[in-house]
């Protein structure tokens, strides 16, 4: 069934119904989407998808609520927003729309999911607060689309659909732009994984261009790999490696004597001709060849495992 309208509420808009019209208007661009409350909109119907509004989780008969008694629930018990529900019905068909690759379409599925909606969901359903975020809580996406609704005096009779319209583009790119991250990394893997065998036992892991590497790595349980060398731009990348997803901390730094160091005083440092870049922070460095990125490589190599970083970061 090809619906020829998309119906939610009208009045105040939130992340979930606004990000749940991001996946509806995509997968059918020719169907009307109507803002309303009123019982000829939100009754079921052959011609319509409703969503979070109608009091109803009913997927056979195509309506999408959760605000009612009886609320439908995930296996784990965690509520469902209206977003949860419109990506367990229709997020496969959109990432197969947006012409993704069939054998990563359930992997990208569960991952936004687990990733993007379900903290959605949660906030909606009042079971996560965004003061978790502390300080940056007023800049959590929920808040953020929340603040494009009108001002309390822009009363024109249209503005609340306008300003749902604005919010709504806001809402599809960051969509479209995390599954393309996702999307990316999955592509990455192979890439990386390959890489990795030609590293054998090696520290380094040289790369053809920059690239999400880290889950890639854990994957392939190469815990004795330290830094990794990429091209970039016009010169060449030296990073290391983090523990975790969470935090900064690296399996090794670059070495001290190099950081906060450019050009003739880096070369001088580490004795590498070439070597252009340190960050203070001691993570990233470049190099204006491939050669002296490696070279920079084998020193940041040889002084990690000179004072145990290396042998720590196998243990790990």
């Amino acid at each position: 069934m090809i619906p020829n309208f998309l119906v939610t509420h009208s009045g105040g808009f939130h992340a979930d119904e606004l990000l749940s019209s991001v996946i509806l208007t995509q997968l059918f661009p020719q169907a009307r989407l109507i803002r309303s409350r009123a019982p000829e909109w939100i009754t079921p119907g052959a011609d319509r998808i409703i969503y979070d509004v109608g009091g109803v989780y009913d997927a056979a008969a195509q309506i999408f609520d959760h605000h009612q008694r009886g609320a439908p629930l995930r296996e784990d018990g965690q509520p469902y927003s209206s977003f949860g529900l419109i990506w367990k019905h229709f997020g496969r068909d959109y990432l197969a729309a947006s012409n993704l690759p069939e054998a990563h379409i359930d992997v990208l599925h569960a991952s936004f999911d687990a990733s993007f909606v379900l903290p959605i969901d949660l906030m909606d359903n009042g079971a996560l607060s965004p003061s978790i975020a502390g300080p940056l809580a007023g800049l959590t996406l929920p808040v953020l689309l929340e603040t494009l609704k009108p001002v309390f005096d822009e009363v024109g009779p249209d503005a609340e659909d306008r300003a749902f319209q604005n919010a709504l583009a806001i809402a599809r790119r960051f969509v479209e732009a995390r599954i393309a991250q996702s999307a990316a990394k999955l592509r990455a893997e192979a890439l990386v994984k390959k890489a990795i065998e030609d590293a054998g036992e090696g520290r380094i892991l040289e790369l053809p261009m920059g690239m999400p590497f880290r889950s890639a790595v854990v994957k392939a349980g190469a815990e004795h790999l330290l830094f990794v060398v990429h091209p970039r731009d016009k010169d060449w990348c030296l990073t290391g490696i983090r523990r975790a997803d969470e935090g900064f901390e690296l399996r090794a730094n670059l070495p001290a004597a190099w950081a906060g160091l450019t050009n003739r005083d880096l070369e001088a440092a580490c004795g590498v001709d070439g070597a252009s870049f340190c960050h203070n922070g001691r993570f990233i460095a470049a190099a204006a060849t491939r050669e002296a990125a490696l070279a920079m490589a084998e020193l940041a190599v040889r002084e990690a495992m000179s004072v145990g970083l290396g042998q720590v970061a196998t243990a790990g």
